[in-house]
């Protein structure tokens, strides 16, 4: 069964989340603030995904997402928020999480957010635990190393969330091919995923503060405009 780890200070709110959770087959724990929720979280806690709000009291939404996200690559994250501000959602992506919604939202898109993610994030690991020691991809000075999911450039270890690290496996798999936008999307999270192609270009942003010498010249995820990018090793 899967494990969510809701985290809502509202209990009206969170025993909604957590109930229409549980009757859609997960396995839900509840925690009402951010400090209660590390006192809970672990990596060995196997949570499959986490629903973080924003507006806690104590330590925010935000802060969590960054100790949880230092903690564990493999989790996938979905912020919450009553704040429609495109600069909350993009922090909230930037700084690891997988997806964002703004409330009020339909439980039935959110058990489908929740699915899209849950099933990837178990499909990884599933990838993780069957994948060859040596099982790695090359393109140019970079080195995608599949078993232990860390990217190295130059031999320097790179740390990568799984959203990253899924978007360099589909750029070593297509060099030089301009991807579409909605190809990156459907091919990290999934043909059914309901949320804003936006979280692409955020997670790219990401990217290349990470492996690019220069993030605002980048030599390695270069843009196609107007369509999408391309991956020059």
């Amino acid at each position: 069964m899967r494990k969510i780890l809701v985290v809502e200070d509202e209990d009206a709110i969170r025993e909604v989340l957590a109930l229409n959770l549980r009757l859609a087959g997960y396995e839900v724990t509840e925690a009402a603030s951010a400090e209660q929720a590390l006192a809970i979280f672990s990596p060995a806690a196997g949570f499959d995904v986490a629903i973080l709000d924003i507006m806690l009291p104590g330590m925010n939404g935000f802060s969590l997402c960054e100790t949880i996200r230092r903690d564990s690559t493999e989790i996938g994250i979905i912020m919450l928020s009553a704040k429609a501000m495109e600069q909350d959602k993009i922090r909230g992506l930037s700084i690891g999480a997988d997806d964002y919604m703004t409330k009020p939202f339909s439980i039935s898109e959110l058990l489908a957010r929740v699915e899209a993610i849950a099933r990837r994030v178990s499909h990884q690991t599933e990838a993780v635990n069957s994948a060859e020691p040596e099982g790695r991809m090359v393109s140019g000075a970079f080195v995608l190393d599949q078993k232990s999911r860390v990217l190295y450039k130059n031999g320097e270890t790179i740390d990568l969330t799984q959203v990253e690290f899924q978007i360099m496996e589909l750029f070593f798999s297509n060099p030089g091919v301009a991807l579409v936008r909605e190809k990156i999307l459907e091919g990290v999270w999934g043909e059914n995923y309901y949320g804003d192609v936006k979280i692409v270009d955020v997670n790219i942003r990401r990217l290349r503060m990470k492996i690019e010498d220069e993030p605002s010249t980048p030599k390695h995820i270069l843009t196609v405009w107007g369509y999408g990018y391309r991956w020059n090793a």
